[in-house]
């Protein structure tokens, strides 16, 4: 699946990255607990988050994760837009809650990674 097929399934909006979105995506996670998230699997996956702040950006890095997805309706900061942009990540934000938001995407066929 590409991320833009992700957008649309989400009905989301692009905050940065709108030049990647034909990136291919893997596998899925959601959490605001970035501990959980670097228990996950790393290859070319999407966070799905509700958790506003700079630790989002690094943790992405840290595991390939092509794409962050901030869920109800969160918006990150000018600052936090600027580091994912140096760092290619792809940024979007939805309305939708995050169970709803999994939901949406395993239903489309994007699952889980292994753990």
């Amino acid at each position: 699946m590409t991320v833009r097929e992700v957008r649309d399934i989400l009905g989301a909006r692009v905050l940065v990255g709108e030049d990647h979105l034909d990136r291919e995506v893997r596998s899925a996670c959601g959490s605001d607990m970035m501990s959980d998230v670097l228990a996950f699997s790393k290859d070319h996956s999407i966070l799905l988050t509700g958790l506003c702040n700079a630790q989002v950006i690094r943790t992405a890095e840290m595991l390939d994760i092509v794409c962050l997805i901030f869920v109800r309706g969160k918006k990150p900061d000018e600052a936090m837009l600027e580091m994912a942009e140096e760092r290619g990540l792809i940024v979007m934000a939805t309305g939708h809650r995050m169970f709803s938001a999994c939901g949406m995407l395993y239903s489309a066929g994007l699952h889980s990674g292994a753990i």
